[in-house]
C-alpha cells in the first residue's frame, strides 16, 4: 500500500469521525437505539457512552456519519465511501480485539483503501445510469466495499473473501426515493452492518456463491454493468484518483456550486437590499440537480436537498452552517426568498456524469431596479481545512482535542486500541 493512499485514508477518517460526532446527536439516533435495544459489547458508538455489539455499532455509526450529509464523496461511486467503510472496520477491529487478534492501525487504514477501491471500480462499471435509475450508490456499492475491507482486516483467504463479497452483493439495495429523509443515512448504516456481517459469516465457513459479483446471474450482470473500471486496480488507487472530496458545506453535494455562486452574488449585491430581488434563476446541466429532490422545504434538514433553500440561506446569512440544516422549521425570510428561485437546465450542455468537471451552475439575480447579476461555478468546492471543519463538528462534545493527532499518527495495534477507546466520549 502506498504512503500516499494511506495518508488520504487518515484524512478521510478525520472527516468521518467529525461528521459522526456531530451526527450522533441527530434525533434519529435515539430512535435507532429504541428499536435496536443493543446489548453491551466491545464496539464504541461514537458520541455515546458504553460499547455495544459490533453489528449494531456498525449500523449506528454509519447512520451517524451520514446523518448531516457532510461526509466525503467519491466521483466514481457517485456517493459516499467513508461513512460505510470506517464504521464496519472500526466495529470489526473492536470484535477482533476481544478475540485476542488485535489488528494494527496501519492494517485498518490499508483495508479502508481496499474498500474505497472496490466501491470506486464498481461505480465505474455501473456508470451514471445506475444512479439515474434511482439507486443510491452509497448503499448499493457500500455493502460490497465494506465486506472487502473487513475481509482484508480479518485476513480472509481468497475463497472466503469471495463469499463475503458475494453475500454483501446479494444484500445490495438503496433507493434515491429516501433522499431528504432519515432513510438516506440509514442506507449507510445498513451497508456498513451488512458488509461486516458478510465477512463475519464467511470467516465461520458459511457458504455462499463465489461468483455472485461477476457470475452469469451476479451483481454486475443484474445491474447491467459495463467493462469500464474492471482493469488497473490500484494503479492508481481510487482513493488517490479521482480521490475523495471533503465537503465544504453541510448539504447535498449537488447544492454546493449553487452555494458558492450565491455567496459571491451576495458580495456583488453590496448595498442592494435583498428585498429588491424579483427573480433568481439556477441553471444546471441536465441531471445536475437530480439529487436535489426538495423544492419547497419545511425544515432545515429538508433544505439539505434543496437548491432553492441553499441559495436563499447563502444570500441571507452569508454562510451555510450546521444550524441552518437542523430539524427546525425554516425562517420566514428564507421561505419568502427561496420561492423566487426557478430551476432551469442548459440542454446544450452534456448530461452530468460522475466526473466533477461536468458539474456547473449559473445563478442569476434580477432586481426590481433592473440590476442583473450572474455567477457561474464549475466543479465542486472543497473544505478549506479539515482541522477547522472537525473543530466545528466536535464543538461542545466531550472528545479530547488531540483525537485528530492520534488519527494522523497511529500505526500499531496498541495505537488502534487507544483510538478505539477514545471513540467513547469521556
Amino acid at each position: 500500500m502506498s504512503e500516499e493512499a494511506r495518508g488520504i485514508a487518515r484524512e478521510a477518517l478525520v472527516d468521518y469521525v467529525g461528521c459522526a460526532i456531530a451526527g450522533s446527536q441527530h434525533p434519529s439516533i435515539a430512535q435507532l437505539y429504541q428499536v435496536l435495544a443493543p446489548a453491551p459489547g466491545p464496539a464504541a458508538v461514537i458520541g455515546h457512552r458504553g460499547g455495544v455489539d459490533a453489528l449494531t455499532a456498525a449500523l449506528i455509526n454509519g447512520h451517524s456519519g451520514h446523518a448531516l450529509d457532510y461526509d466525503d464523496v467519491h466521483a466514481s461511486v457517485r456517493g459516499h465511501t467513508s461513512t460505510v467503510i470506517f464504521p464496519s472496520l472500526l466495529a470489526c477491529a473492536a470484535r477482533l480485539s476481544v478475540e485476542g487478534r488485535r489488528p494494527s492501525a496501519r492494517l485498518l487504514l490499508d483495508a479502508s483503501v481496499v474498500g474505497v477501491e472496490i466501491m470506486g471500480r464498481l461505480g465505474l462499471a455501473l456508470g451514471p445510469d445506475h444512479y439515474e435509475q434511482g439507486f443510491h450508490a452509497t448503499a448499493t456499492l457500500g455493502a460490497i466495499g465494506a465486506a472487502a475491507a473487513c475481509a482484508r482486516l480479518m485476513g480472509l483467504g481468497e475463497e472466503e473473501a469471495a463469499i463475503a463479497i458475494g453475500l454483501a452483493a446479494t444484500q445490495s439495495s438503496g433507493l434515491r426515493a429516501q433522499f431528504g429523509s432519515d432513510g438516506k443515512p440509514l442506507h449507510a448504516g445498513l451497508a456498513a452492518r451488512n458488509g461486516l456481517l458478510s465477512a463475519l459469516l464467511a470467516r465461520t465457513g458459511f457458504q455462499g456463491a463465489k461468483d455472485a459479483l461477476d457470475g452469469p446471474n451476479g451483481y454486475l450482470s443484474v445491474f447491467k454493468a459495463g467493462i469500464v473500471g474492471r482493469e488497473g486496480w490500484g494503479r492508481p488507487w481510487q482513493i488517490i484518483s479521482p480521490g475523495l472530496l471533503f465537503k465544504a458545506f453541510p448539504s447535498c453535494t449537488a447544492s454546493h456550486g449553487a452555494a458558492v455562486a450565491a455567496l459571491a452574488l451576495r458580495r456583488e449585491l453590496g448595498s442592494v437590499p435583498l428585498a429588491a430581488i424579483e427573480t433568481i434563476t439556477a441553471t444546471f446541466p441536465p441531471g445536475g440537480d437530480a439529487a436535489l429532490v426538495v423544492r419547497r422545504p419545511e425544515t432545515g434538514s429538508e433544505g439539505r436537498f434543496s437548491a432553492e433553500y441553499v441559495i436563499a440561506i447563502a444570500l441571507l446569512r452569508g454562510a451555510l452552517t450546521l444550524p441552518d440544516f437542523d430539524d427546525r422549521p425554516i425562517a420566514d425570510d428564507a421561505r419568502a426568498l427561496l420561492a423566487k428561485v426557478e430551476r432551469r437546465h442548459d440542454t446544450t450542455a452534456p448530461r452530468l456524469s460522475g466526473d466533477p468537471s461536468t458539474r456547473f451552475i449559473v445563478v442569476t439575480i434580477r432586481t426590481s431596479e433592473g440590476i442583473e447579476l450572474s455567477k457561474r461555478f464549475d466543479g465542486l468546492p472543497r473544505a478549506d481545512s479539515l482541522d477547522d471543519k472537525f473543530a466545528d463538528l466536535a464543538r461542545g462534545s466531550a472528545y479530547a482535542p488531540d483525537l485528530i493527532t492520534l488519527i494522523r499518527t497511529m500505526d500499531t495495534g496498541d495505537d488502534l486500541q487507544t483510538f478505539l477507546d477514545a471513540l467513547q466520549p469521556s
